[in-house]
């Protein structure tokens, strides 16, 4: 039986993880859960988002037999991942981990520069994942970076500014620090669209490291082989399911621009308050 992968975000911003995922697993089922209901998670406290992300996650081991989980949500990754590892019985993968690996994998400075949303930056993850690996990190919230996203002004001038801007003053902090940074991490899933842009902001020699990217190359360290194993050597086709605990007509409109495709109908579910 080919194995199910469950990925799990507040929002659809997570579809990138899930879109960088097929990628490299073509021959994985997928049942990608946005709690669209609840979200923001970032305005909520630490033991209300560990309650929603566990019940998020329980509903993929229980009702979708996902085997294996990545939260594809920063917030939850942050102040929710042991939750979550203690409510299923399945391997859980965050996206902070491997976004701090990949960071030190490209830094040749030890230096490196985080933006992420506030609720991300305020719980100081990454600072954290980035310290236990030897790095420096300072971080930087970017609030307007997801609005301009769902917009739709991926390639906009006026987002190309206000990255200008976010950046300009990022690297002031550094600078007063001393700091002689090679690697700038995206610590939020919706800031992979904005990539191009980012790219043509930051100065020469640093590396823009994607999150989501790392996770699913962590994934497949962790998940390849099984997958594997299940088709049998044969090219398996994709399988995707998409549910959300609301607002699906925007979830269904929003979602392909972050997976690259049509996210086909999405299943509305109610995991309760």
């Amino acid at each position: 039986m080919t194995p199910t992968i469950g990925v799990f975000d507040s929002g659809f911003g997570g579809l990138t993880v899930l879109r960088a995922l097929i990628e490299r697993l073509p021959g994985a089922r997928f049942a990608f859960l946005g709690d669209t209901a609840r979200l923001p998670y970032g305005s909520k406290s630490r033991r209300t988002i560990a309650r929603y992300a566990a019940e998020s996650a329980q509903f993929l081991v229980r009702e979708q037999g996902a085997e294996f989980l990545v939260i594809a949500c920063n917030t939850a990754s942050a102040l929710a991942l042991d939750a979550i590892q203690d409510a299923v019985p399945v391997p859980v993968l965050g996206v902070i981990e491997p976004g701090a690996i990949a960071a030190r994998e490209a830094s040749t400075t030890g230096d490196v520069l985080v933006i992420a949303t506030e609720a991300t930056v305020h719980s100081h993850a990454y600072a954290a994942a980035c310290r236990a690996r030897g790095l420096r990190a300072i971080e930087k919230a970017c609030p307007l970076l997801v609005p301009l996203v769902e917009e739709g002004w991926t390639d906009h001038p006026v987002t190309a500014e206000v990255i200008e801007i976010y950046l300009n003053e990022l690297r002031a902090e550094a600078a007063a620090q001393g700091m002689n940074q090679d690697a700038l991490v995206l610590g939020c899933t919706h800031y992979p669209l904005l990539r191009p842009l980012i790219e043509r902001a930051v100065r020469p020699g640093v590396k823009v490291i994607d999150s989501a990217e790392a996770a699913a190359e962590q994934a497949v360290e962790i998940f390849n082989g099984r997958v594997a194993r299940a088709a049998g050597g044969a090219a398996a086709e994709t399988e995707i399911r998409c549910f959300a605990t609301d607002s699906v007509e925007k979830f269904e409109r929003l979602g392909s621009r972050f997976l690259g495709r049509p996210v086909g109908h999405v299943e509305l579910i109610d995991l309760g308050g």
